[in-house]
């Protein structure tokens, strides 16, 4: 399908560059980066932007590092990236292998977190995962920059904190200080390119506390802050489970679609929440699955 709406391309030589594009053209400017979004918009004529802004060239937004237990992610970093880096898989597992789960090799290979955050669709599987990293995105504009936490960042489906005039450059994210495992447990249809149905993201502490958070399960993606209260504090058991199961039901408001109706998604959803506490767990005293197996339902 070819590309029928007209919009001049701009390829900035610099952050500043960019940033004076997106403060003339604000919400009628388009940031290209991966494009697996974009370039699909533009072709169903769902985005009609004035000029659309080529970033790959801003260098400052490929930076990946790890310093001081902050990890900073750039703007330009794809799923491929994170899946070939030794310190994601080792520091931040939950990320590696939410990022596995996410459409195919060719999309991961252009896709970037930061684009996946920014399309803010309820299915986004990486949003989940950076929820219950406590992750901040961080922005900038020629007023200066923000830094806006993931629990704000996402305002409704498709929409995000993002004011027009900004571009997001990086995404952070401090490595839990108490010993922890995860589990990103992701319901789909079938074995390959897939969006998710629902989606649950899991850390479980040393301490007996717990972070979760779920995607395609409302209109955002989002924390369980009630079902947390239930089970921090207390070892996982039979009991604590069934608590933890009728409690995230009042916490999670999904629809009926194409993929998937509203029932199944809720009974779903308590089938994932028990397999991914108990595998999370297991990883925590070093049993259990290893990070990017047994985690698709």
């Amino acid at each position: 399908m070819p590309i029928t709406t007209e919009f001049e391309y701009v390829k900035p030589k610099d952050m500043d560059e960019a940033l004076h594009v997106f403060s003339l053209y604000r919400e009628k400017a388009r940031a290209l980066a991966g494009g697996t979004d974009l370039i699909v918009h533009l072709k169903e004529n769902l985005a009609r932007p004035e000029v659309v802004v080529d970033i790959k060239a801003l260098d400052e937004l490929a930076v990946f590092e790890m310093m001081g237990g902050t990890l900073r992610i750039g703007a330009l970093v794809t799923f491929s990236d994170l899946l070939d880096s030794p310190v994601i898989k080792s520091k931040f597992p939950l990320l590696w292998e939410a990022s596995l789960t996410v459409a195919s090799v060719g999309v991961r290979n252009r896709a970037t977190l930061a684009g996946n955050i920014c399309s803010a669709v309820p299915s986004a599987d990486s949003a989940p995962v950076l929820a219950v990293y406590e992750a901040e995105v961080l922005t900038r504009s020629l007023k200066g920059g923000r830094r806006i936490p993931v629990s704000e960042w996402f305002t409704g489906p498709k929409k995000t904190a993002l004011l027009p005039e900004e571009i997001v450059t990086a995404i952070e994210m401090k490595l839990p200080v108490k010993r922890h495992a995860g589990c990103y447990m992701k319901l789909s249809r079938y074995e390959g390119e897939d969006l998710a149905q629902g989606g649950i993201a899991v850390l479980a502490f040393s301490d007996n506390t717990y972070r979760l958070a779920v995607c395609a399960l409302g209109p955002k993606p989002a924390r369980c802050p009630k079902t947390e209260a239930v089970l921090n504090g207390s070892k996982l058991g039979e009991k604590l489970l069934f608590k933890a199961k009728e409690t995230i039901l009042q916490e999670v408001s999904p629809i009926s679609d194409i993929r998937s109706t509203k029932e199944y998604r809720l009974h779903m959803t308590q089938i994932m929440l028990g397999r991914a506490l108990e595998m999370a767990v297991a990883r925590l005293f070093g049993k259990g699955p290893k990070y990017g197996t047994g985690n698709i339902c």
